[in-house]
């Protein structure tokens, strides 16, 4: 799989656009983390622009390929989880004075099926990273994993939230 074949890739969900707002939808596994960076308008700038960017993919050795070098709806990113290709489209962005983000969904060929949501807030002064996502199963042998896939999940969203800490901390 390479990224020009992205563009004629379909999603292989539904519902869309639920990692923003919630609620996240029944049938799906869900996942939510999040993690203080620090405090202030530069934690804020700094944490946005880097997850804009894709440092939370880079930062858990993913290595994006996108076709558009900052998020956006329909920019297409992939990936590779060893063999395993990570095939995604932007489905919707977020940029405000107390929240940026994006959120992006799977494509067909993709080991799961659903969205994962990144958003930096700002709560007072106090700057958040935050991870949402919904998913199940799309291959057979992920669904022989059963709740590895489920764990792995989870030590993915932590290690998007310690890569969004470290560039906070490294642009501060």
């Amino acid at each position: 799989m390479r990224l020009g074949d992205l563009a004629r890739s379909s999603f292989t969900y539904e519902p869309r656009g639920h990692t923003l707002d919630g609620p996240l939808p029944d049938g799906f596994h869900h996942l939510q983390v999040e993690r203080r960076l620090g405090s202030g308008d530069e934690v804020y700038a700094q944490a946005a622009e880097a997850l804009m960017t894709y440092a939370p993919q880079r930062g858990i050795g993913l290595r994006p390929i996108a076709t558009a070098p900052r998020a956006a709806v329909g920019v297409d990113l992939l990936s590779r989880l060893g063999v395993a290709p990570v095939p995604c489209r932007v489905v919707w962005v977020v940029e405000e004075s107390h929240r940026t983000g994006f959120g992006y969904g799977t494509l067909e060929g993709h080991v799961e099926s659903g969205e994962e949501g990144f958003l930096i807030e700002r709560r007072g002064d106090d700057v958040y990273a935050v991870v949402r996502a919904y998913s199940r199963p799309a291959w057979r042998v992920a669904r022989l994993a059963g709740p590895l896939l489920w764990v792995g999940q989870q030590v993915a969203a932590q290690g998007y939230l310690r890569a969004l800490q470290r560039a906070a901390r490294r642009r501060a």
